[in-house]
């Protein structure tokens, strides 16, 4: 799921060992396809099923696998350890395996530094040298509004932890950069630390903040801040549902246990994502409250007086609407109330109802996103899911089109008030990422910096294809590979998708499919209904008794590269990750002869009881729940992948991946859909779980197991589709 973040857009989760009851699953690791090597037989440990009958509507489901869900219990710790024995096993096996893992890492090897920022007396800017797990923060001290003094490191994660799994996050400066409260993650879990430094000597003031979840960090002057989270559930941290969001304040110098409540935590009114956020001058506070990932209330207070109470200005979550900037005597709001493609709105901040908006940019044919550096906006339209940008002046004049260096994706655009400059980023699937500067008086664009990847670039391309899916609705994509491709039907070809959660799949470049790309592989990645390409009515086409149209759009991409002579499904795979492996676990049992590798990353695969596990009740209004209505139950049970694996049915070579700290999607939907693929495949595919340790739904992973997870995705992939040898 997609993190939440103040938008409200939160956006986007034990059986016996082998031999127990002597008892083995086998399967022969050579592919369908004929030419595919065989490395070994598998036996699969065994997996004990212990049936539990739940009840929907007078329908009984059988779950045999339920033990799987208690991550606490020791009998799922051996499965996880016997499961992931079978899988490195085999993945060990592959003989090129250790080549991709060593190109993958020249291909990563290269200094990776963010555009600047200025905090206080300082300017910031993360780097990666190369290889390092963690990025590191920089700063450099300022001399007439220059940074010219020596560079030093400020923060440095790669410290915090000896494998690299202590993430840091939510880095967030008092407006003066006197004062400094980032997040730590341990282990890739969403639970985070805060902790709160004085920039100018690095002394940590006060004891660590604890339990956090799912939260903003916004300063009130340097008194304190606001951050959100929920109470610590009883049970797992891991898997227990958590649905009581509260906002708190944390006066420095005192106890975490003496902090405010702010907002939440009535029984009365249960909101599961709410964040906090105060005006640049400090003069308002504003909440926003969402029970789902999409939609949200809106209430702000006068903090200037310290008797006033919150006043709404939106009371209900039929629209997704948050501040993008603060003056004097007006508020801007970015919504997509009655519009559904978004505008950019003002209020007097006197009474800042929506009876008085007023347009700023309109809605537009395109999906529009608005940033802010000094006395501008800069408009991002998605135009066929890629970046359009407009500069404008505040009161909605247009300055400029700002011409980027290709189609792609351009982000960034986004300073302080007194900024004379921004900087933003471009780049698309075959160009790795370069930073501009934007002088925004003159309009003047320079090259800042040009990434220095070990990637020719010119030996590949990209095009945007529209295709026709099922219901005949069209569809785009765009198709990555190496020039002089030749369409004969044998190309090894990736086929990503989301299709969820009103999250736009924009074209960027990354390291790993460069290595896709480098070894003859096509990479294809259709904007899918569900997700924000094509605004509102885009993702409300892929949501709850709609799914199936994700499902359809994702299928006939797989068919137009077939039909295309792109690749066959001998040579298919298809990949998604969360929501993501949602797609692939339902496409998968839904046409099997589809594709030859299926690769369901840490995904949503339980329908039927996805709610029930830490905040999964809030991905409601894409999904539905099966305690929702008879019709929407048997339209879950419809899709869900758990429940459809079939006896005599050969699936595709299937590897499940997810990570034991997983507390966004549970690794109980991956365990117990590996443990239904083992117990009825009758194909000769291997069906594998490959179940990082130490590791959660993908935040923060460092680089070192990056590597690792993708020379075992891809060398499984290429093994299984015949590919001898690189």
């Amino acid at each position: 799921m997609k993190k939440a973040t103040f938008t409200g857009a939160l956006t986007a989760l034990t059986i016996a060992l082998a031999g127990c009851n002597g008892s083995t699953n086998e399967s022969n690791t050579q592919s369908a396809n004929p030419t595919a090597v065989e490395v070994s037989k598998v036996t699969y440990p065994t997996t004990t099923k212990k049936p539990v009958v739940d009840s929907y509507f007078g329908t009984d489901v059988v779950d045999n696998y339920r033990w799987l869900e208690d991550d606490m219990s020791e009998e799922t710790a051996q499965w996880v350890k016997a499961q992931n024995k079978v899988t490195f096993d085999y993945l060990s096996q592959i003989p090129y395996r250790e080549d991709l893992e060593k190109r993958l890492a020249t291909l990563m090897d290269y200094e990776k530094v963010t555009a600047p920022f200025v905090e206080g007396d300082y300017t910031y800017f993360y780097k990666n040298d190369g290889l390092q797990n963690q990025y590191v923060l920089y700063r450099q001290k300022n001399t007439d509004g220059n940074a010219t003094g020596d560079v030093e490191v400020f923060l440095d994660p790669n410290t915090f932890s000896e494998d690299g799994t202590t993430s840091m996050s939510g880095v967030s400066f008092s407006k003066d950069g006197s004062l400094v409260a980032y997040q730590l993650s341990h282990g890739g879990s969403d639970w985070r630390e805060i902790v709160v430094l004085n920039t100018e000597t690095k002394e940590q003031i006060g004891a660590k903040l604890v339990d956090v979840k799912f939260s903003g960090i916004s300063w009130k002057g340097n008194d304190g801040f606001f951050y959100s989270s929920y109470d610590k559930p009883k049970g797992s941290e891991l898997s227990a549902k958590t649905d009581q969001h509260k906002v708190y304040y944390h006066k420095l110098g005192t106890d975490q246990a003496k902090d405010e409540l702010v907002y939440g935590g009535t029984d009365a009114e249960k909101h599961r994502y709410v964040f906090a956020s105060v005006t640049d001058d400090a003069q308002h506070l504003f909440v926003s409250a969402a029970v789902s990932t999409s939609g949200n209330k809106l209430f702000v207070k006068d903090l200037s007086n310290k008797d006033s109470s919150f006043s709404t200005i939106l009371g209900d979550t039929s629209s997704d609407t948050y501040l993008i900037k603060s003056t004097d005597e007006h508020f801007f709001f970015v919504t997509n109330l009655d519009a559904p493609n978004k505008r950019l709105v003002k209020v007097a901040k006197t009474d800042p109802s929506p009876a008085n908006w007023q347009d700023v940019i309109a809605e537009g044919k395109d999906v529009l996103n608005v940033s802010t550096a000094g006395d501008f906006f800069f408009a991002n339209r998605m135009v066929d899911a890629t970046s359009q940008v407009t500069q404008y002046d505040l009161n909605g004049k247009k300055v400029r089109t700002i011409e980027l260096p290709a189609v792609g994706t351009a982000s960034g655009f986004s300073g302080k008030e007194d900024a004379t400059k921004v900087f933003y980023s471009f780049t698309n699937y075959s160009t790795p990422g370069s930073t501009f500067e934007f002088n925004l008086e003159s309009g003047e664009s320079n090259l800042y910096r040009k990434s220095p990847v070990d990637f020719d670039a010119s030996k590949f391309e990209s095009k945007q294809v529209f295709y026709t899916s099922k219901d005949g609705t069209k569809v785009p994509m765009i198709i990555t590979y190496k020039k002089g491709l030749e369409l004969d039907g044998d190309n090894p070809t990736m086929l990503y998708g989301y299709g969820g959660f009103n999250v736009s799949l924009m074209p960027r470049f990354s390291s790993t499919v460069a290595l896709w790309l480098e070894q003859g592989g096509v990479y294809a990645v259709p904007n899918l209904r569900g997700g924000g390409e094509y605004g509102k009515a885009w993702h409300i086409a892929g949501t709850q008794l709609q799914k199936q149209n994700v499902f359809d759009d994702f299928i006939a991409a797989a068919e137009y590269l077939i039909d295309n002579k792109y690749t066959s499904s001998n040579k298919l795979a298809i990949r998604g990750g969360s929501n993501g492996g949602l797609l692939v676990g339902a496409v998968m049992t839904q046409r099997p002869d589809l594709v030859q590798v299926a690769l369901p990353a840490v995904g949503v695969l339980d329908m039927l009881r996805y709610h029930t596990f830490t905040a999964g009740a809030g991905w409601a209004y894409d999904y539905g729940t099966s305690e929702q209505s008879k019709e929407m139950f048997n339209y879950l049970y419809g899709y869900s992948p758990v429940h459809n694996v079939k006896e005599g049915v050969s699936y595709p070579a299937t590897m499940v991946t997810t990570g034991d700290h997983d507390d966004r999607v549970v690794p109980a939907h991956s365990f117990k859909f590996a443990a239904e693929l083992q117990d009825k495949q009758s194909g000769p595919a291997p069906t594998l779980i490959r179940i990082e340790t130490n590791a959660g739904h993908g935040a923060g992973t460092p680089t070192s197991k990056i590597i690792e997870q993708y020379a075992d995705i891809y060398g499984f992939t290429l093994w299984n589709m015949g590919v001898k040898s690189l």
